[in-house]
């Protein structure tokens, strides 16, 4: 393991909650603005690397001002910075990117290199830091793969006003940002005469998080934003649909190569926006009726506005973005290989390779009594899941085919409608034959996990990251997403 990696993970490992490290004062290094470090990031699946494009002063800076080191060790990916005097690390936090997805994807096993434009969120330094990134390799070894000094005072940090054109629109703002979680829902294909459409959506989804376990109990430690800067058209990007739409950040359907995939790689102009409000966590809603969605750990969650799925699809996909949840899923077709190697443990809080069942991560919530791992109805769970996936894809093909083709709209309107009545029966059907489990509403180890069916095992037969539907957390989950929101606000 290089040199850089054994000091982060020395870093890591001090600030894990119960190990004693000396706390580092914030008004010591820090102002009260914001610094944005915007850089590149381009490679392949075998190398990488990282060039710096902007440094920016902003705004109030809107994270912790106590919690300053990350002890999660979550994330491909994570930033430190250091005093440059004394080499005192002051800043810390793990991250996940389109980029380190991108990785993972056969384009990038072919050799084909591709850049995505990057930020690191950061407050600003009084004296001179040096700003560095590492990446962890398949192998969960952490490397130095970037290193630079940043001086604040120095002539290239940009200090321009917030972009124009954006309105802020409080939802429930319940004291200052620097202990409270701040949430910005951005408004994406959204059209000026629209405005008012958003400003409802915004409402609804924000008493859909808050009304859910643990942000229920934990909504007063919450701000809830919304941004809007109108789109020229509605909607997003359909490519296999063969629909493109002119919209501010350019998110699309189909990334990676997975249909129902909705991301932006439009780095910048979501960072303009969202430097007009204090932001820890971003929600990008999409306004549109199609299921899709993505969330990427520590950078931004999408979801479209008005499928049938809207509250899943924002607490899964906030589960990912905010906490660093992995999917528990294992069925679903997705476009990334070997994303979980074999024999090695994921850094995720609820998934894991069970190396060692005797030290399970989540060892102290096991129901007592039950066995781990955990035997559980795997087979027929798989059988009529597996056939569910087949249906659903070849719907979702004759869709996109007839879309191309330009057919009926009433033709195309009644296959929709066929692939939502589906998806419903679908869900439902895995609810009830989940519930009729051995060790349903027990804490174990079940397997099927990590988009893998072996290997790799889940907490609870069930959870919001497991399968579609309105249901809570499993209890690892809930124990993660509360540390988290401890962690910005206390």
């Amino acid at each position: 393991m290089k040199q850089g990696g054994l000091v982060l993970l020395l870093l890591l490992s001090l600030c894990r909650p119960g190990n004693a490290v000396e706390a580092i004062r914030f008004e010591d290094y820090f102002t009260s603005q914001t610094l944005r470090v915007d850089y590149f990031h381009i490679g392949e699946a075998k190398a990488e690397s990282i060039t710096l494009d902007r440094v920016y002063e902003q705004g109030e800076w809107a994270g912790s001002r106590k919690n300053l080191l990350d002890p999660f060790g979550v994330g491909r990916y994570s930033v430190q910075v250091t005093d440059a005097a004394s080499g005192v690390p002051i800043f810390s936090r793990g991250y996940d990117s389109c980029f380190g997805e991108y990785r993972t994807t056969a384009e990038a096993a072919q050799g084909i290199a591709r850049t995505y434009h990057e930020t690191v969120l950061l407050p600003c330094p009084k004296k001179p830091v040096v700003f560095s990134v590492f990446s962890r390799d398949p192998q969960n070894q952490v490397h130095r793969i970037f290193s630079c000094p940043i001086d604040p005072a120095g002539p290239y940090v940009v200090h321009e006003p917030p972009a124009r054109g954006v309105t802020v629109i409080p939802a429930h703002v319940r004291g200052t940002p620097s202990t409270k979680v701040d949430l910005t829902i951005v408004a994406e294909g959204y059209t000026r005469d629209e405005e008012v459409k958003f400003r409802q959506d915004l409402k609804r989804f924000t008493g859909i998080l808050l009304g859910f376990e643990p942000y229920h109990s934990l909504r007063d430690r919450f701000n809830v934003r919304g941004a809007f800067k109108p789109s020229t058209q509605s909607g997003a990007d359909e490519p296999s649909h063969g629909s493109f739409r002119n919209t501010t950040l350019s998110a699309r359907f189909d990334s990676f190569g997975s249909e129902r995939y909705l991301l932006t790689e439009d780095n910048k102009a979501l960072q303009d926006i969202i430097a007009c409000v204090p932001t820890d966590a971003i929600v990008i809603l999409v306004n549109h009726k199609r299921y899709g969605g993505g969330g990427i750990y520590n950078c931004y969650c999408t979801l479209t506005s008005d499928n049938q799925w809207h509250p899943y699809l924002l607490l899964h996909e906030f589960g990912h973005s905010f906490t660093g949840l992995a999917d528990e899923y294992y069925t679903s077709q997705v476009a990334y290989n070997e994303f979980y190697p074999q024999g090695v443990e994921p850094v995720e809080a609820n998934i894991t390779a069970l190396l060692d069942p005797a030290r399970l991560k989540w060892q102290d919530l096991v129901t007592p009594g039950t066995p781990v791992p955990t035997p559980w109805e795997k087979a027929g769970f798989d059988g009529q899941d597996l056939a569910y996936q087949k249906v659903r894809q070849e719907v979702n093909e004759r869709i996109a085919r007839l879309k191309r083709e330009k057919a009926p709209a009433a033709e195309i309107a009644g296959l929709e409608d066929e692939s939502e009545r589906l998806s419903l029966a679908a869900a439902r059907k895995s609810d009830e034959y989940l519930k009729g489990g051995k060790y349903w509403g027990q804490v174990g180890a079940f397997e099927g996990a990590g988009y893998a069916s072996t290997g790799l095992y889940r907490p609870m037969a069930d959870c919001l990251m497991f399968t579609k539907g309105t249901k809570p957390f499993c209890r690892v989950c809930e124990a993660a997403v509360r540390r988290m929101i401890r962690f910005y606000t206390e």
